[in-house]
């Protein structure tokens, strides 16, 4: 098997049905591959759906849990691709995409992990998918709008790497897992997802682990793959797609509170270690305050951000 597609779905049926869609209508034009959907215990029929419209054409994954960490593991570990291609409900990838990220792959055993140019619906990039690594200093220039004011500048964009050529392929730190082609020696040697995240920073995490393990990780601008982007954790921007789970305001805050607390892993596992304690002191004081900045800002505001 070539390629396997592992989609991981909560509450977004209807998207999720367009995606398989989209999926089952460019195999015929990609090398041997398959389609393992995993559903983190989804309550709006997302599984029933699955099972009456594509039970011969995709393997389907109950995970009595909503974490998409341990849905991307069980999805990996019932997968036999030479590549894995995690993709999101509102991602939608074309057959030329795939191709070139394949012959790309296969060109290139140095890097594990290679994304494309994921744009939103009003063509913008999807600038998460394009990002650094967050040390403190990064975080600060993020968080204070100092990358917004300087967005070119290698000092201060280091967050979305604005200094670099967009319109070259060139080497980051992380892409987002609503789509990441994965070469899957590099992913057996990396090992499974964290699951101590549940929904955010288990991409950090995962392409943080990916570069130690001396895997490059390429953003290339020629491969152009669409991206709805937070239909499934309530974004406002998708509030015209249908989610079960939109109206769900505890599910919503919960998806708020683990913002901060993924940033808080991420650092207390990854980065402490090189830092005084004096900053890891002020780091933990600050993901505190916005944690609860964050969480006023919701009640205030209410679903969606």
């Amino acid at each position: 098997m070539k390629i396997t597609f592992i989609v991981v779905n909560y509450n977004t049926k209807d998207l999720l049905v367009k995606c398989i869609i989209n999926l089952l209508s460019i195999q015929p034009n990609l090398p041997k591959n398959e389609i393992v959907v995993v559903d983190n215990g989804s309550y709006d029929g997302s599984t029933e759906e699955i099972s009456s419209l594509f039970s011969l054409q995709v393997t389907l994954i109950k995970n009595p849990q909503n974490s998409l960490s341990s849905g991307h593991n069980l999805g990996f570990m019932a997968s036999s691709g030479e590549y894995i291609v995690h993709l999101g409900t509102d991602c939608f990838p074309t057959a030329d995409a795939i191709n070139s990220l394949i012959n790309y792959m296969d060109e290139h055993s140095d890097v594990g992990i290679s994304t494309g140019k994921v744009t939103l619906r009003d063509g913008s990039l999807d600038m998460d998918s394009h990002r650094g690594l967050v040390t403190p200093w990064v975080a600060l220039t993020h968080l204070s709008g100092l990358d917004k004011l300087f967005p070119t500048s290698r000092l201060f964009s280091g967050y979305f790497l604005g200094y670099m050529d967009m319109s070259k392929p060139h080497g980051i730190d992380t892409c987002i897992s609503h789509f990441m082609f994965i070469r899957r020696v590099a992913y057996l040697k990396v090992g499974l997802w964290d699951t101590a995240y549940i929904v955010y920073g288990e991409d950090l995490d995962f392409c943080f682990r990916m570069k130690q393990a001396n895997y490059k990780i390429m953003y290339l601008p020629d491969v152009k793959i669409l991206h709805y982007k937070g239909a499934g954790v309530g974004r406002k921007t998708t509030s015209d797609l249908v989610n079960a789970s939109r109206s769900d305001k505890k599910h919503l805050f919960k998806i708020r509170q683990e913002t901060t607390r993924a940033m808080k892993i991420f650092y207390k596992t990854h980065l402490a270690k090189n830092y005084p304690f004096f900053i890891n002191w002020l780091v933990y004081l600050l993901i505190f305050m916005l944690a609860k900045t964050r969480e006023l800002m919701y009640l205030v505001r209410g679903s969606g951000y």
